[in-house]
């Protein structure tokens, strides 16, 4: 059905206009495991969105823009990346094993990947059926410089704890302190035992051999949410594997997700949490932007000790295990047994979690935007003329928001995310200034990865047609800062900042889009609380990290002396936001994109 609008035309199947708005859309596919059983292969082998299936599809079948339309001007995102030597790479869903995708792609495959290759570097070997698994595997070794970098890092170098992802195609000095899976799963972090991997989007082969070698077979629990088809599809994936088992998160209320990702590592030194927002497949760890919070190696208490012995002035420890209870799953009780067993006091950070269900009383502050406000209330210091520190929040999906700012925006979330511990009375609709950051057109357009960068934020055109309000509070991604500009960010942050951007009252890094599926929304007149999906973030508060003044600096270009580093929060993105210009619009994953190529000379055609 063709359809005109404030985005052009499109044209609408019908399946798509009944999609369900409640959720931030991200809804997993379950068609993989029919194709498979057809002996088709056109998607990913692994449950996840529709968004990330066409962008599988365009990537393994790119289409080209006429020649007479492809524009003389170079995209930024090329011109960065032909200037750096020695920085080659090959354009497939898994960095490790390009010729999975090779197989089953056709021929003009390569025509997509002709800007990715050096010019010393033939375009044949990114088909790379002749490398040895050796090769393969040793993409992503570090070099010596690069561990030692990693151990300072884990040794007090970064206080916070927080870390981006590595990405392949950005200039080398930017992926300094920044961390791949195969380096949080590296014996230099821990002898690992065990481990469970909490997620949402997964691709089982991909993980093991994130492990290292000799950690392959250590027991491992995945813990999800697939039902039906794309829950037979994932333990199909297991088979070869008899050390993984799985839980199964239980999702009783209708559209939501176990958008969770988290790592628990038990080691025989001790035990690590990992709380980031990468799913769990190639593309997430490639050429995104993400986020890693990595404790500390927590020791093991000694024996007989009880109670709330091991506890964090942040309460991580009771926390962290409240959020494991809600899954209510014997399997997970025995994590919960040996997060008891060690001592979680050097945690500094809150943890802030979102579980499915219906809360009402004290239960309502528990959990989403509501356990948010109670932070701020009791651990954030009280802001002068606090009316004019603005929001930002950054997100890669967007849910529905109602008619207008009233239903929720503006109304109970803003007002969990101004709480302070001051006194002062609530402030009404959108009178504190809310930057929201999210994609345009151009982001993607102009990205490493070029549209099918786009499959990671499934923003639909259903849903942005029935809010056009809301983007007038769009502002476009930008990270010269961190050198991540073009890379999209699959990353979910919200802050509070003085009018000149240059304090944060506090930070989150969570796994939580702008959705009430993820953040909770009121009902009954307030007094119950409906989350859909589970979620997982921490919370950065100046005072756990003994400021007294109520606020982090920004941190800028220039890397803070090691004596001031706990003063200064790398935000990784650039401040303050740019709004959008009239030509912007945000990026809408289901609509074409054929007036410009992105950086591969492509178009976008979802269907």
């Amino acid at each position: 059905m063709l359809q005109e609008g404030a985005h052009g035309k499109w044209t609408v199947s019908s399946s798509d206009e009944s999609a369900e708005e409640n959720s931030d859309t991200e809804k997993p596919s379950t068609s993989s495991l029919s194709d498979t059983a057809r002996g088709r292969t056109s998607g990913p082998q692994y449950p996840c969105s529709e968004a990330r299936k066409a962008a599988h599809k365009r990537k393994a079948s790119p289409l080209k823009l006429p020649d007479k339309s492809l524009s003389t001007e170079i995209p930024p995102a090329l011109k960065q990346r032909t200037s750096q030597e020695g920085l080659g790479w090959c354009l497939s869903s898994s960095d490790e094993e390009p010729e999975d995708e090779q197989k089953h792609a056709p021929e003009e495959t390569v025509k997509e990947e002709k800007y990715d290759a050096p010019k010393e570097q033939p375009l044949n070997l990114c088909k790379d059926d002749k490398l040895s698994e050796n090769q393969k595997a040793e993409e992503y070794n570090e070099t010596s410089s690069e561990a030692q970098d990693t151990w300072d890092l884990l040794n007090g170098g970064n206080p916070f704890r927080f870390f981006l992802t590595k990405v392949r195609g950005i200039e080398q000095s930017y992926n300094s302190g920044a961390l791949h899976i195969k380096d949080i799963l590296s014996p230099l972090f821990g002898t690992l035992v065990s481990s469970v991997q909490f997620n949402y989007c997964i691709d089982v082969g991909w993980l093991v051999r994130q492990y290292p070698q000799e950690f392959r077979k250590k027991p491992l629990l995945i813990v999800h949410g697939e039902k039906r088809e794309s829950k037979a599809e994932l333990l199909a994936q297991a088979r070869p594997y008899e050390n993984i088992s799985f839980c199964q998160a239980k999702l009783d209320i209708a559209f939501g997700t176990h958008h969770t990702k988290m790592m628990l590592l038990l080691y025989e030194e001790g035990l690590r949490v990992v709380i980031h927002t990468s799913n769990l497949i190639a593309e997430d760890w490639h050429q995104k932007t993400q986020g890693i919070w990595l404790s500390p190696l927590y020791p093991r208490l000694p024996k007989g000790t009880t109670g709330s012995a091991g506890e964090s002035e942040t309460h991580f420890k009771s926390d962290l295990v409240s959020y494991l209870m809600a899954y209510n799953s014997p399997t997970l009780k025995e994590w919960i047994d040996l997060i008891q067993e060690h001592d979680l006091s050097e945690t500094r950070v809150y943890l802030l979690g979102s579980t499915p269900g219906r809360y009402q009383g004290s239960d309502k502050e528990k959990w989403g935007h509501l356990r948010l406000r109670k932070l701020l209330k009791e651990h954030a210091l009280p802001i002068p003329a606090q009316e004019s520190w603005p929001l930002v929040g950054q997100f890669s999906s967007i849910g529905s928001m109602g008619a207008d700012g009233s239903k929720w925006l503006c109304s109970e979330f803003q007002e969990s995310l101004v709480a302070s511990g001051s006194s002062v009375t609530t402030l009404l609709k959108c009178d504190v200034p809310i930057h929201l950051v999210y994609p345009t057109v151009n982001n993607v357009r102009q990205s490493l990865e070029g549209y099918p960068a786009g499959g990671s934020l499934p923003y639909s055109i259903q849903t942005a047609q029935k809010q056009l309000w809301l983007h007038s509070y769009f502002h476009k991604w930008s990270a010269e800062v961190s050198g991540r500009t073009h890379a999209i960010p699959h990353i979910k942050t919200y802050m509070r900042l003085s009018p000149d951007f240059q304090k944060i009252a506090w930070f989150l890094v969570t796994s939580a889009n702008l959705s009430k599926a993820a953040w909770g929304a009121l009902e009954k007149n307030g007094s119950q609380l409906m989350i859909r999906s589970y979620e997982l973030g921490v919370l950065f508060l100046p005072s756990a990290f003994g400021l007294d003044k109520g606020y982090f600096h920004v941190g800028g270009k220039k890397l803070p002396d090691k004596k001031d580093s706990a003063t200064y929060f790398p935000v990784p993105y650039d401040l303050p936001p740019e709004q959008y210009g009239n030509k912007d619009q945000p990026w809408i994953w289901n609509i074409p994109y054929t007036d410009a190529p992105d950086t591969h000379g492509n178009m976008w055609v979802p269907s």
